[in-house]
Protein backbone atom coordinates (compact mmCIF):
# COMPACT_ATOMS: atom_id res chain seq x y z
CA UNK A 1 0.00 0.00 0.00
CA UNK A 2 2.83 2.32 0.91
CA UNK A 3 4.57 1.60 -2.40
CA UNK A 4 1.42 2.45 -4.33
CA UNK A 5 1.12 5.76 -2.49
CA UNK A 6 4.72 6.71 -3.35
CA UNK A 7 4.20 5.80 -6.99
CA UNK A 8 1.16 8.07 -7.19
CA UNK A 9 3.12 10.93 -5.63
CA UNK A 10 5.92 10.63 -8.19
CA UNK A 11 3.38 10.37 -11.00
CA UNK A 12 1.72 13.58 -9.83
CA UNK A 13 5.03 15.44 -9.68
CA UNK A 14 5.94 14.29 -13.20
CA UNK A 15 2.53 15.32 -14.55
CA UNK A 16 2.83 18.77 -12.97
CA UNK A 17 6.30 19.35 -14.44
CA UNK A 18 5.20 18.30 -17.91
CA UNK A 19 2.21 20.62 -17.71
CA UNK A 20 4.38 23.56 -16.74
CA UNK A 21 6.75 22.88 -19.63
CA UNK A 22 3.88 22.59 -22.09
CA UNK A 23 2.40 25.88 -20.90
CA UNK A 24 5.69 27.77 -21.48
CA UNK A 25 6.02 26.33 -24.99
CA UNK A 26 2.74 27.60 -26.40
CA UNK A 27 2.36 27.53 -30.19
CA UNK A 28 2.09 31.36 -30.42
CA UNK A 29 5.39 31.89 -28.57
CA UNK A 30 7.16 29.21 -30.58
CA UNK A 31 5.99 30.79 -33.80
CA UNK A 32 7.15 34.21 -32.65
CA UNK A 33 10.52 32.83 -31.66
CA UNK A 34 10.89 31.06 -34.97
CA UNK A 35 9.97 34.18 -36.85
CA UNK A 36 12.54 36.18 -34.88
CA UNK A 37 15.21 33.60 -35.60
CA UNK A 38 14.30 33.61 -39.24
CA UNK A 39 14.54 37.39 -39.45
CA UNK A 40 17.86 37.34 -37.65
CA UNK A 41 19.28 34.75 -39.97
CA UNK A 42 17.93 36.60 -42.96
CA UNK A 43 19.56 39.87 -41.85
CA UNK A 44 22.87 38.16 -41.22
CA UNK A 45 22.85 36.59 -44.62
CA UNK A 46 22.02 39.87 -46.32
CA UNK A 47 24.79 41.83 -44.49
CA UNK A 48 27.50 39.25 -45.00
CA UNK A 49 28.20 40.27 -48.55
CA UNK A 50 28.03 44.06 -48.03
CA UNK A 51 31.43 45.78 -48.50
CA UNK A 52 33.00 47.63 -45.58
CA UNK A 53 33.29 51.40 -45.84
CA UNK A 54 36.90 52.57 -45.33
CA UNK A 55 39.03 55.64 -45.86
CA UNK A 56 42.17 55.30 -47.93
CA UNK A 57 44.96 57.34 -49.46
CA UNK A 58 47.27 56.72 -52.39
CA UNK A 59 50.99 56.30 -51.88
CA UNK A 60 52.80 59.07 -53.71
CA UNK A 61 56.37 59.73 -54.84
CA UNK A 62 57.81 63.13 -54.02
CA UNK A 63 61.10 64.72 -52.89
CA UNK A 64 61.80 63.98 -49.22
CA UNK A 65 64.88 64.77 -47.13
CA UNK A 66 67.28 62.12 -45.88
CA UNK A 67 67.88 63.19 -42.32
CA UNK A 68 69.10 62.33 -38.84
CA UNK A 69 66.90 63.34 -35.91
CA UNK A 70 68.06 64.17 -32.40
CA UNK A 71 67.05 66.12 -29.31
CA UNK A 72 69.07 69.25 -28.62
CA UNK A 73 69.50 71.97 -26.01
CA UNK A 74 69.53 75.68 -26.79
CA UNK A 75 72.45 77.54 -25.28
CA UNK A 76 73.68 81.14 -25.63
CA UNK A 77 76.70 81.83 -27.76
CA UNK A 78 77.96 84.16 -25.01
CA UNK A 79 76.97 84.16 -21.35
CA UNK A 80 78.40 86.54 -18.75
CA UNK A 81 77.86 86.62 -14.99
CA UNK A 82 78.07 90.26 -13.96
CA UNK A 83 79.77 90.73 -10.58
CA UNK A 84 80.91 93.74 -8.57
CA UNK A 85 84.68 94.40 -8.64
CA UNK A 86 84.60 96.82 -5.70
CA UNK A 87 82.75 96.74 -2.40
CA UNK A 88 80.16 99.33 -1.49
CA UNK A 89 76.49 100.17 -1.23
CA UNK A 90 74.49 99.58 -4.41
CA UNK A 91 72.94 102.95 -5.20
CA UNK A 92 70.83 102.17 -8.25
CA UNK A 93 69.94 99.57 -10.87
CA UNK A 94 69.54 101.17 -14.27
CA UNK A 95 67.62 98.42 -16.09
CA UNK A 96 64.66 96.11 -15.56
CA UNK A 97 64.97 92.38 -15.09
CA UNK A 98 64.65 90.60 -18.43
CA UNK A 99 65.54 93.66 -20.52
CA UNK A 100 67.65 93.45 -23.64
CA UNK A 101 70.82 95.50 -23.10
CA UNK A 102 73.58 96.72 -25.37
CA UNK A 103 77.29 96.21 -24.87
CA UNK A 104 78.66 99.04 -22.70
CA UNK A 105 75.26 100.04 -21.29
CA UNK A 106 75.36 101.20 -17.64
CA UNK A 107 73.66 98.62 -15.41
CA UNK A 108 74.59 99.34 -11.76
CA UNK A 109 75.91 102.28 -9.77
CA UNK A 110 77.79 101.65 -6.52
CA UNK A 111 78.31 104.57 -4.10
CA UNK A 112 81.47 106.18 -5.60
CA UNK A 113 82.31 108.73 -2.87
CA UNK A 114 84.97 106.63 -1.14
CA UNK A 115 86.68 105.81 -4.44
CA UNK A 116 86.54 109.41 -5.66
CA UNK A 117 88.19 110.58 -2.41
CA UNK A 118 90.97 108.03 -2.80
CA UNK A 119 91.42 109.17 -6.37
CA UNK A 120 91.82 112.82 -5.34
CA UNK A 121 94.25 111.82 -2.58
CA UNK A 122 96.41 109.93 -5.05
CA UNK A 123 96.40 112.92 -7.39
CA UNK A 124 97.53 115.22 -4.58
CA UNK A 125 100.34 112.90 -3.57
CA UNK A 126 101.49 112.77 -7.19
CA UNK A 127 101.53 116.57 -7.42
CA UNK A 128 103.60 116.87 -4.23
CA UNK A 129 106.22 114.38 -5.36
CA UNK A 130 106.42 115.97 -8.79
CA UNK A 131 107.20 119.32 -7.17
CA UNK A 132 109.96 117.74 -5.08
CA UNK A 133 111.35 116.11 -8.22
CA UNK A 134 111.48 119.47 -9.99
CA UNK A 135 113.34 120.98 -7.05
CA UNK A 136 115.82 118.10 -7.02
CA UNK A 137 116.49 118.50 -10.73
CA UNK A 138 117.16 122.24 -10.28
CA UNK A 139 119.57 121.45 -7.44
CA UNK A 140 121.40 118.94 -9.62
CA UNK A 141 121.72 121.46 -12.46
CA UNK A 142 123.12 124.06 -10.01
CA UNK A 143 125.79 121.69 -8.66
CA UNK A 144 126.97 120.44 -12.06
CA UNK A 145 129.19 123.52 -12.93
CA UNK A 146 130.50 123.68 -9.37
CA UNK A 147 131.73 120.11 -9.67
CA UNK A 148 133.39 120.97 -12.97
CA UNK A 149 135.34 123.82 -11.34
CA UNK A 150 136.05 121.59 -8.30
CA UNK A 151 134.21 123.88 -5.90
CA UNK A 152 132.33 120.83 -4.49
CA UNK A 153 133.27 117.25 -4.01
CA UNK A 154 132.09 114.43 -6.21
CA UNK A 155 130.21 112.95 -3.28
CA UNK A 156 128.03 116.01 -2.85
CA UNK A 157 127.06 115.94 -6.52
CA UNK A 158 126.24 112.20 -6.37
CA UNK A 159 123.85 112.82 -3.49
CA UNK A 160 121.92 115.32 -5.63
CA UNK A 161 121.76 112.85 -8.55
CA UNK A 162 120.48 110.08 -6.26
CA UNK A 163 117.79 112.36 -4.88
CA UNK A 164 116.52 113.09 -8.40
CA UNK A 165 116.35 109.40 -9.34
CA UNK A 166 114.57 108.53 -6.10
CA UNK A 167 111.95 111.18 -6.64
CA UNK A 168 111.45 110.01 -10.24
CA UNK A 169 110.65 106.53 -8.93
CA UNK A 170 108.30 107.98 -6.36
CA UNK A 171 106.44 109.96 -9.02
CA UNK A 172 106.08 106.83 -11.16
CA UNK A 173 104.57 104.97 -8.17
CA UNK A 174 102.23 107.89 -7.53
CA UNK A 175 101.04 107.79 -11.11
CA UNK A 176 100.24 104.07 -10.71
CA UNK A 177 98.27 104.84 -7.53
CA UNK A 178 96.33 107.52 -9.37
CA UNK A 179 95.50 105.07 -12.17
CA UNK A 180 94.42 102.46 -9.65
CA UNK A 181 92.16 104.94 -7.87
CA UNK A 182 90.68 106.01 -11.17
CA UNK A 183 89.92 102.37 -12.06
CA UNK A 184 88.20 101.93 -8.68
CA UNK A 185 85.97 104.87 -9.51
CA UNK A 186 85.13 103.30 -12.88
CA UNK A 187 84.41 99.95 -11.24
CA UNK A 188 81.73 101.63 -9.13
CA UNK A 189 79.83 102.00 -12.42
CA UNK A 190 79.09 98.50 -13.79
CA UNK A 191 78.50 98.28 -17.55
CA UNK A 192 77.18 95.43 -19.70
CA UNK A 193 80.15 93.52 -21.14
CA UNK A 194 78.08 92.00 -24.00
CA UNK A 195 74.77 92.59 -25.74
CA UNK A 196 71.99 90.23 -24.72
CA UNK A 197 69.06 89.68 -22.40
CA UNK A 198 69.37 90.03 -18.64
CA UNK A 199 68.16 87.51 -16.10
CA UNK A 200 66.92 87.87 -12.53
CA UNK A 201 68.54 90.33 -10.13
CA UNK A 202 70.36 88.77 -7.18
CA UNK A 203 70.48 91.99 -5.12
CA UNK A 204 68.38 95.13 -4.84
CA UNK A 205 69.46 98.78 -4.44
CA UNK A 206 70.47 99.78 -0.91
CA UNK A 207 72.28 96.54 -0.14
CA UNK A 208 75.99 96.20 0.42
CA UNK A 209 77.81 94.38 -2.39
CA UNK A 210 81.21 92.79 -2.07
CA UNK A 211 83.97 92.57 -4.62
CA UNK A 212 83.61 89.35 -6.57
CA UNK A 213 79.86 88.97 -5.95
CA UNK A 214 77.45 88.52 -3.04
CA UNK A 215 78.04 85.10 -1.55
CA UNK A 216 79.20 83.70 -4.89
CA UNK A 217 76.00 84.79 -6.66
CA UNK A 218 76.41 87.22 -9.59
CA UNK A 219 74.45 90.46 -9.64
CA UNK A 220 72.85 89.42 -12.92
CA UNK A 221 73.54 87.04 -15.82
CA UNK A 222 73.45 88.24 -19.42
CA UNK A 223 72.87 85.72 -22.22
CA UNK A 224 73.26 86.56 -25.89
CA UNK A 225 70.23 85.37 -27.86
CA UNK A 226 71.04 86.27 -31.46
CA UNK A 227 72.72 84.28 -32.89
CA UNK A 228 72.25 81.30 -30.63
CA UNK A 229 73.73 77.81 -30.40
CA UNK A 230 71.96 74.45 -30.31
CA UNK A 231 73.95 71.47 -29.01
CA UNK A 232 72.87 67.88 -29.67
CA UNK A 233 74.32 64.38 -29.61
CA UNK A 234 74.20 61.63 -32.22
CA UNK A 235 75.22 57.94 -32.06
CA UNK A 236 78.80 57.35 -33.10
CA UNK A 237 77.67 55.14 -36.03
CA UNK A 238 76.10 58.21 -37.68
CA UNK A 239 79.20 60.39 -37.33
CA UNK A 240 80.82 59.11 -40.54
CA UNK A 241 77.74 59.99 -42.60
CA UNK A 242 77.58 63.50 -41.16
CA UNK A 243 81.27 64.12 -41.78
CA UNK A 244 80.85 62.90 -45.36
CA UNK A 245 78.15 65.52 -46.05
CA UNK A 246 79.54 68.21 -43.73
CA UNK A 247 80.92 70.38 -46.53
CA UNK A 248 77.95 69.93 -48.88
CA UNK A 249 75.87 73.03 -49.51
CA UNK A 250 72.75 70.88 -49.49
CA UNK A 251 73.31 69.83 -45.88
CA UNK A 252 71.53 71.94 -43.29
CA UNK A 253 70.28 71.65 -39.71
CA UNK A 254 66.66 72.50 -38.85
CA UNK A 255 65.45 73.38 -35.37
CA UNK A 256 61.86 72.49 -34.38
CA UNK A 257 60.38 73.26 -30.95
CA UNK A 258 57.50 70.93 -31.88
CA UNK A 259 58.36 67.74 -33.76
CA UNK A 260 55.19 67.90 -35.85
CA UNK A 261 55.49 71.65 -36.49
CA UNK A 262 57.58 73.69 -38.92
CA UNK A 263 61.24 74.57 -38.44
CA UNK A 264 61.79 77.93 -36.72
CA UNK A 265 65.50 78.21 -37.56
CA UNK A 266 68.05 76.75 -39.95
CA UNK A 267 71.80 76.73 -39.55
CA UNK A 268 75.08 75.05 -40.39
CA UNK A 269 77.20 72.66 -38.39
CA UNK A 270 79.84 74.66 -36.49
CA UNK A 271 81.28 72.16 -34.01
CA UNK A 272 82.00 68.43 -33.80
CA UNK A 273 83.50 67.21 -30.54
CA UNK A 274 86.91 65.59 -30.78
CA UNK A 275 85.93 62.53 -28.75
CA UNK A 276 83.10 60.04 -28.30
CA UNK A 277 81.49 60.02 -24.87
CA UNK A 278 82.31 56.52 -23.54
CA UNK A 279 79.29 56.32 -21.20
CA UNK A 280 76.71 56.95 -23.93
CA UNK A 281 78.54 56.20 -27.18
CA UNK A 282 77.48 59.57 -28.62
CA UNK A 283 79.24 62.56 -30.15
CA UNK A 284 78.42 66.18 -29.28
CA UNK A 285 77.65 68.57 -32.16
CA UNK A 286 76.62 72.23 -32.28
CA UNK A 287 74.92 74.47 -34.81
CA UNK A 288 74.63 78.26 -34.86
CA UNK A 289 71.30 79.74 -35.99
CA UNK A 290 69.80 83.20 -36.28
CA UNK A 291 67.31 84.05 -33.56
CA UNK A 292 66.22 87.61 -34.27
CA UNK A 293 62.63 86.96 -33.15
CA UNK A 294 63.83 84.96 -30.11
CA UNK A 295 61.82 81.88 -31.05
CA UNK A 296 64.49 79.86 -29.24
CA UNK A 297 65.32 80.38 -25.57
CA UNK A 298 68.50 79.35 -23.70
CA UNK A 299 68.00 76.06 -21.87
CA UNK A 300 65.07 75.01 -24.09
CA UNK A 301 64.83 71.42 -25.37
CA UNK A 302 64.21 71.26 -29.13
CA UNK A 303 64.05 68.71 -31.94
CA UNK A 304 66.98 68.76 -34.34
CA UNK A 305 66.91 67.52 -37.94
CA UNK A 306 70.19 67.12 -39.77
CA UNK A 307 69.15 67.17 -43.44
CA UNK A 308 71.91 65.35 -45.31
CA UNK A 309 70.40 65.37 -48.82
CA UNK A 310 67.08 65.29 -50.70
CA UNK A 311 65.74 62.01 -52.10
CA UNK A 312 63.89 63.02 -55.32
CA UNK A 313 61.36 60.15 -55.57
CA UNK A 314 60.62 58.86 -52.10
CA UNK A 315 57.48 56.74 -51.60
CA UNK A 316 55.32 58.40 -48.93
CA UNK A 317 52.17 57.25 -47.10
CA UNK A 318 50.25 58.88 -44.23
CA UNK A 319 51.29 57.96 -40.72
CA UNK A 320 47.80 56.62 -39.96
CA UNK A 321 48.17 53.90 -42.62
CA UNK A 322 51.17 52.25 -40.97
CA UNK A 323 50.30 49.50 -38.47
CA UNK A 324 52.67 47.81 -35.99
CA UNK A 325 52.98 44.03 -35.99
CA UNK A 326 54.94 41.29 -34.26
CA UNK A 327 57.02 40.73 -37.39
CA UNK A 328 57.35 44.40 -38.28
CA UNK A 329 55.21 47.19 -39.68
CA UNK A 330 52.55 46.60 -42.33
CA UNK A 331 49.72 48.37 -44.19
CA UNK A 332 46.27 47.33 -45.35
CA UNK A 333 46.31 47.69 -49.13
CA UNK A 334 43.30 47.73 -51.48
CA UNK A 335 43.98 45.70 -54.61
CA UNK A 336 42.43 46.08 -58.07
CA UNK A 337 39.48 43.89 -57.04
CA UNK A 338 38.69 46.17 -54.09
CA UNK A 339 39.82 43.50 -51.66
CA UNK A 340 42.06 43.98 -48.65
CA UNK A 341 45.64 42.73 -48.59
CA UNK A 342 48.12 42.86 -45.73
CA UNK A 343 51.41 44.17 -47.09
CA UNK A 344 54.58 44.06 -44.92
CA UNK A 345 56.67 47.20 -45.30
CA UNK A 346 60.05 48.55 -44.26
CA UNK A 347 60.09 52.11 -42.97
CA UNK A 348 62.96 54.36 -43.98
CA UNK A 349 62.04 57.35 -41.80
CA UNK A 350 59.15 59.45 -40.61
CA UNK A 351 58.89 63.19 -41.19
CA UNK A 352 56.00 64.80 -39.35
CA UNK A 353 52.85 62.88 -40.23
CA UNK A 354 54.34 61.32 -43.35
CA UNK A 355 56.20 58.00 -43.47
CA UNK A 356 58.82 57.27 -46.13
CA UNK A 357 58.59 53.62 -47.21
CA UNK A 358 61.80 51.83 -48.14
CA UNK A 359 60.05 48.74 -49.54
CA UNK A 360 56.63 47.09 -49.68
CA UNK A 361 54.58 49.89 -51.29
CA UNK A 362 54.90 51.56 -54.67
CA UNK A 363 53.45 54.88 -55.89
CA UNK A 364 49.74 54.64 -56.64
CA UNK A 365 49.00 51.84 -54.18
CA UNK A 366 45.92 52.57 -52.07
CA UNK A 367 46.43 52.09 -48.33
CA UNK A 368 43.67 52.19 -45.73
CA UNK A 369 44.07 55.05 -43.25
CA UNK A 370 41.11 54.29 -40.95
CA UNK A 371 40.91 50.63 -39.96
CA UNK A 372 37.40 49.24 -39.19
CA UNK A 373 37.15 46.70 -36.37
CA UNK A 374 35.75 43.97 -38.65
CA UNK A 375 38.41 44.42 -41.36
CA UNK A 376 39.96 41.13 -42.51
CA UNK A 377 42.26 40.03 -45.27
CA UNK A 378 40.32 39.41 -48.47
CA UNK A 379 37.31 41.52 -47.39
CA UNK A 380 35.59 43.61 -50.06
CA UNK A 381 35.68 47.33 -49.26
CA UNK A 382 34.51 50.59 -50.75
CA UNK A 383 35.83 54.06 -50.06
CA UNK A 384 34.03 56.70 -48.03
CA UNK A 385 35.94 59.36 -49.99
CA UNK A 386 37.54 59.03 -53.39
CA UNK A 387 41.25 58.49 -53.53
CA UNK A 388 43.00 61.51 -55.17
CA UNK A 389 42.91 60.96 -58.91
CA UNK A 390 39.88 58.63 -58.80
CA UNK A 391 37.17 61.18 -59.56
CA UNK A 392 35.33 58.83 -61.91
CA UNK A 393 35.24 56.07 -59.34
CA UNK A 394 33.84 58.48 -56.79
CA UNK A 395 30.82 59.23 -58.96
CA UNK A 396 30.05 55.57 -59.58
CA UNK A 397 30.54 54.75 -55.95
CA UNK A 398 28.13 57.46 -54.82
CA UNK A 399 25.36 56.15 -57.10
CA UNK A 400 25.81 52.56 -55.95
CA UNK A 401 25.91 53.58 -52.30
CA UNK A 402 22.59 55.39 -52.52
CA UNK A 403 20.84 52.34 -53.97
CA UNK A 404 22.49 50.02 -51.48
CA UNK A 405 21.35 52.14 -48.54
CA UNK A 406 17.79 52.09 -49.90
CA UNK A 407 17.35 48.50 -48.68
CA UNK A 408 17.78 46.58 -51.99
CA UNK A 409 17.73 42.84 -51.43
CA UNK A 410 19.76 40.18 -53.23
CA UNK A 411 17.24 39.87 -56.09
CA UNK A 412 17.34 43.62 -56.73
CA UNK A 413 21.17 43.45 -56.86
CA UNK A 414 21.00 40.70 -59.47
CA UNK A 415 18.52 42.75 -61.48
CA UNK A 416 20.95 45.71 -61.51
CA UNK A 417 23.69 43.39 -62.68
CA UNK A 418 21.53 42.27 -65.66
CA UNK A 419 20.74 45.86 -66.55
CA UNK A 420 24.46 46.72 -66.65
CA UNK A 421 24.53 49.14 -63.73
CA UNK A 422 27.97 49.49 -62.07
CA UNK A 423 28.82 47.59 -58.90
CA UNK A 424 29.13 49.57 -55.67
CA UNK A 425 32.62 48.27 -54.84
CA UNK A 426 35.42 50.64 -55.82
CA UNK A 427 37.72 49.43 -58.56
CA UNK A 428 35.16 47.16 -60.28
CA UNK A 429 34.08 48.12 -63.81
Amino acid sequence: MKRLFMALVFLGIFAGGYGAWWWTQKPGDAAAEGEAKGEKGKGKGRGKGAPLVVKAAAAIAKPMPVLIEAVGTVEPQHSVQVRAQVSGVLQSVLFTEGDKVKAGQLLFQIDPRTFEASYRQAQAQLARDMAQLENAKVQQDRLAPLLKNEFITRQEFDVAVTSVKSLEATVAADRALVEQARIQVEFSRIHAPIAGRTGALAIKPGNLVSAGGTGGVPLVTINSTDPILVSFSIPERQLEEIRRHQDDKEMRIEILPDRAGPAVATGRLVFVDNTVTPQTGTVLLKTRVSNGEEALWPGQFVNVRVVLRIEPNAVVVPEAAVQPGQEGSFVYLINDESRVEVRPIRIARQIGREVVIASGVKPGDRVITEIPQMLQTGAVVRLADAVPGDAGKKGRKGKGKKKGEGGDNADAGKERGRKGEPDTAVGKP
